[in-house]
């Protein structure tokens, strides 16, 4: 009996208008639990109030009201006109913010060319990246094999213009040449270093500066001056040594590091830095004014296989084996940023004219534009899953940048910005 009162009772807790319409009991069934109630310390007091009194109404009324508001559908035109203000406002902002220009260091407007860089410009056409193979009209590449090829740039289809054969009995890993374009130096398998001169559009070699060049011997990687006056060497026993072409190639430095074959070079473009990377993952940065090193820079445990300084001098990057680009600041040698994302070797590094960009090339056949801003990759192209050597950017002579690649594929592949119109 008590049991059947006990199930009875919580019925009309949880369904009272269902219990409402009963009858009302006994006075001998109220007595028996009234008595159940008070024997009974695990029911709450709240059961002996009647069951109408536990009706929560305006709390029921405002869930339905709330449930209502809910199922109307909110108006999609007021949010999408919200969503515009704002994108208006984001371009506004885009339009007038100012930051650091990744080249020179100054402050300049965002998504323009850095007016402190480009002020001894003549003309967009006349400008080219230091350290590119890339001159204002023409395209100097080798292969391993004994010829060099030279493209021109001011035809679309990038015609082969000139073709200088033997140059090299064994066969030519690396050529760059100066700021200008005047004056380019290639260094062959056999130890052999070759100057060339342009003279009206035709490549010729340099004897006098070719055959004099003191040290030359075991010369892997090179780096050729803005000016082309200083040609820089690292050695497969590690020393770095700097040539003056202009004295017929007299040896006028020599750096000793620690005898870890020298891999890769590069030179600011103003002359006072040299950076070197080696087969034991090694960077070091000397000076050439003071002829000393003032940074040994870690980061990089295995062969490091490209350097390369920034348009301003201000940042050096360096890949290779541990598939990771690292940038250092060249006034305290600090690392300030990693960029990760090639799952290769990375054999190639360029920077763009103002900075702004990273070009890199690996083993896998993948290319990344990295943004130096955001220290993020903005751009990958992967159109042959052969190794490509090396990526340049081209000379930049309209609104749009661009590049060149050549690799394993035996070619050379152009790319450039996607405009949108």
């Amino acid at each position: 009996m008590t049991l059947r009162m006990f199930q009875s009772s919580v019925s009309s807790h949880m369904f009272p208008r269902v219990l409402l319409s009963s009858g009302p009991l006994s006075s001998t069934a109220a007595g028996r639990w009234s008595r159940f109630l008070q024997s009974s310390p695990i029911l709450p007091h709240q059961l002996l109030r009647p069951a109408a009194l536990s009706l929560n109404l305006p709390g029921i009324i405002s869930s339905i009201w709330d449930s209502v508001l809910r199922a109307v559908p909110k108006k999609k035109t007021s949010h999408m006109k919200k969503r515009h203000r704002q994108m208006a406002g984001k371009a506004l902002k885009d339009l007038k913010n100012i930051n650091t220009c990744s080249g020179c260091g100054q402050m300049k407007r965002a998504h323009v060319l850095c007016p402190h860089c480009v002020e001894g410009m003549l003309s967009p056409i006349e400008y080219v990246g230091r350290e590119s193979l890339i001159t204002c009209f023409l395209i100097l590449s080798a292969s391993g094999a004994t010829a060099l090829k030279i493209h021109s740039t001011t035809d679309p289809d990038f015609p082969l213009v000139q073709s200088i054969d033997g140059v090299h009995k064994v066969g030519c890993h690396h050529i760059v040449t100066n700021g200008k374009g005047s004056r380019a130096v290639s260094v062959g398998f056999g130890g052999e270093i070759n100057v060339w001169a342009c003279r009206e559009g035709t490549w010729s070699k340099d004897d006098a500066a070719s055959g004099n060049m003191a040290g030359a011997a075991g010369t892997w990687a090179v780096a050729l001056s803005d000016d082309g006056q200083y040609l820089a060497g690292v050695t497969q026993d590690g020393h770095i040594k700097v040539w003056d072409l202009n004295a017929n190639g007299e040896l006028i430095r020599d750096y000793e590091t620690k005898g870890s074959f020298g891999t890769c070079l590069d030179m600011s473009a103003d002359g006072r830095l040299i950076a070197s990377g080696h087969e034991n993952g090694s960077v070091y940065i000397f000076s050439t004014e003071t002829g000393r090193m003032p940074f040994s820079l870690s980061g990089l445990v295995k062969p490091v296989r490209t350097v390369a300084f920034s348009p301003g001098g201000k940042l050096l990057a360096a890949a290779g084996d541990s598939r990771v680009i690292v940038l250092y600041d060249t006034s305290s040698g600090e690392q300030v940023a990693n960029l990760s994302g090639h799952s290769a070797w990375i054999l190639s590094l360029s920077w763009s004219h103002t900075g702004e960009y990273l070009l890199s090339s690996s083993f896998d056949g993948k290319v990344k534009v990295w943004s130096i801003d955001t220290r993020s990759c903005v751009a990958t192209h992967s159109e042959t899953e052969k190794a490509v050597w090396s990526a340049k950017w081209l000379p930049k002579t309209g609104k749009t940048e661009g590049f060149a690649t050549a690799g394993a594929s035996r070619s050379i592949a152009f790319y450039r910005e996607a405009t949108g119109g």
